[in-house]
């Protein structure tokens, strides 16, 4: 088997368009996680029927977002996976490739939203269950890098760790990282 490659990246609005589906971010989230599954399994996951799932399966492969995983066991049904190990949406400045990502980020955000409502006041990491809003005064170079550093702090804590194989004890994590130039842009001198 091949090896896959680090990161998918989208630039097409239409291909990141397809992303804002809430049930095509649960089966990319499971995806993404390292877990390799049937078009029934991701149905499960999504809460939709077999065959709804499928046309979001397909729609997904079709930008190269998932793919076909080698052929199961018993060769009835083909499995879904990343084609790698992390998706990155391109930052898209034109009318059509703006409304995608907003619809995506949208979509992300309401899925963090979720995971905080779906979580039990009894459950014992509750503690460390948090959001972070800040307002930092940086330079377009300091923001590169802050973004440059959290990504590659996040991906220190990823690195080796997938749905099928990670330290005993661990808990899968949602992070999302968020990066936004509010107000106008300073005047060039």
């Amino acid at each position: 088997m091949a090896a896959k490659k680090k990161r998918v990246v989208l630039t097409d609005p239409r291909a990141i368009r397809a992303l804002a589906h809430p049930a095509r971010q649960r089966i990319i989230d499971e995806l993404y996680s390292g877990r390799v599954l049937t078009a029934t399994e991701c149905a499960e996951i999504a809460g939709l029927t077999p065959s709804a799932t499928s046309y979001h399966l397909r729609a997904l492969s079709r930008w190269g977002i998932i793919e076909r995983a080698d052929t199961s066991t018993d060769g009835r049904e083909r499995p879904w996976q990343a084609p790698a190990t992390s998706l990155v949406i391109s930052s898209q400045s034109t009318g059509a490739g703006r409304l995608a990502s907003q619809a995506m980020m949208r979509s992300n955000i309401d899925r963090v939203l979720e995971q905080f409502e779906e979580m039990p006041g009894d459950d014992p990491w509750d503690s460390v269950s948090s959001m972070n809003r800040s307002r930092l005064w940086l330079t377009k170079a300091e923001t590169e890098q802050l973004n440059q550093e959290l990504t590659d702090l996040i991906n220190r804590y990823r690195r080796g760790r997938t749905a099928t194989s990670h330290p005993v004890g661990t808990r899968q994590v949602s992070t999302l990282l968020a990066i936004i130039p509010t107000g106008k842009p300073p005047a060039e001198n």
